[in-house]
């Protein structure tokens, strides 16, 4: 049989078990900090249905089907054949919806730095807090269609032309545009 060598411990002074043990905390508290601090602030798509073709420019107008929802999954808002100009959107939808093809259906989550920020969002018609301050928000996308702003602007102009020449009051949809949808 062989002999195993015993080796005395030494007892811990007193106060270095909390010195020990404020060292390993604040080792976490850094280290959590600066993991924090790396992380990606940006958008994140999720291709749930890939589309086609180009896609669209701060630029352009889009044609949508979407639904906002909080981090927390509440929604929030909602929309059917929604025409919305990418440049009166927040930053993080227009950046998102600009890495989108025609077709698609995406769900695009954005950090509250590319959202509202510390910026509230009220129901004008109840005061309702719908938006908290430093929300994520996530929305699902589905892209039908997008056009410039500029080609939007000349179908305008060649529709209210065949209104003048037909005599008749506006009311016709936009050529491309589903009727019922808003007109940008």
């Amino acid at each position: 049989m062989s002999e195993i060598t015993r080796v005395p411990l030494q007892p811990v002074a007193k106060g270095s078990v909390g010195k020990i043990w404020l060292g390993v905390i604040a080792a976490v508290v850094l280290g959590s900090g600066v993991a924090y601090a790396t992380r990606y602030q940006g958008i994140e798509i999720e291709t749930v249905k890939a589309g086609t073709g180009a896609s669209p420019t701060k630029a352009d107008v889009a044609l949508i089907n979407y639904v906002g929802r909080l981090a927390s999954g509440k929604e929030f808002d909602r929309g059917q054949n929604a025409v919305l100009p990418l440049e009166t959107v927040i930053p993080g939808f227009s950046e998102g919806l600009a890495k989108m093809q025609k077709g698609g259906k995406y769900v695009l989550e954005i950090p509250s730095e590319k959202a509202y920020g510390a910026e509230e969002k009220r129901n004008p018609q109840t005061g309702e807090v719908v938006i908290p301050a430093n929300s994520d928000l996530v929305f699902e996308i589905e892209l039908l269609d997008f056009r410039s702003a500029a080609e939007i602007q000349q179908q305008r102009m060649m529709l209210e032309q065949m209104q003048k020449m037909q005599g008749g009051a506006g009311g016709a949809p936009m050529p491309g545009m589903p009727e019922g949808a808003p007109q940008p």
